[in-house]
């Protein structure tokens, strides 16, 4: 067994949080729609979210002329059509 596999099976650290009840009713019900323990659920989204986050903070490295048509769209973005209009626009599924 390799070192990161024992050190993800272990599970000896304790994480505590506190939260409201409202804020606890809605990850449980998450949780549940998942088919996931509470915490299993949380630990799953925190984890998720530390990646994404890691992830994003990404140097990345281009040459001369990769560079400048990077920096051409950034200057320049496209217009956002009508479909994507009109999806920033609706209610949520949560809001309707």
């Amino acid at each position: 067994m390799t070192r990161s596999s024992r050190d993800a099976a272990r599970k000896d650290d304790v994480i505590q949080i506190r939260a409201s009840a409202g804020m606890k009713a809605v990850l449980s019900r998450a949780a549940s729609l998942r088919g996931q323990k509470l915490s299993e659920f949380m630990l799953d989204s925190a984890r998720k979210q530390a990646e994404e986050t890691i992830l994003d903070q990404r140097a990345f490295f281009l040459d001369a002329d990769a560079h400048e048509k990077f920096l051409d769209l950034l200057d320049t973005p496209s217009k956002p059509s009508e479909e994507l209009r009109a999806r920033m626009t609706r209610k949520p599924a949560w809001e309707r």
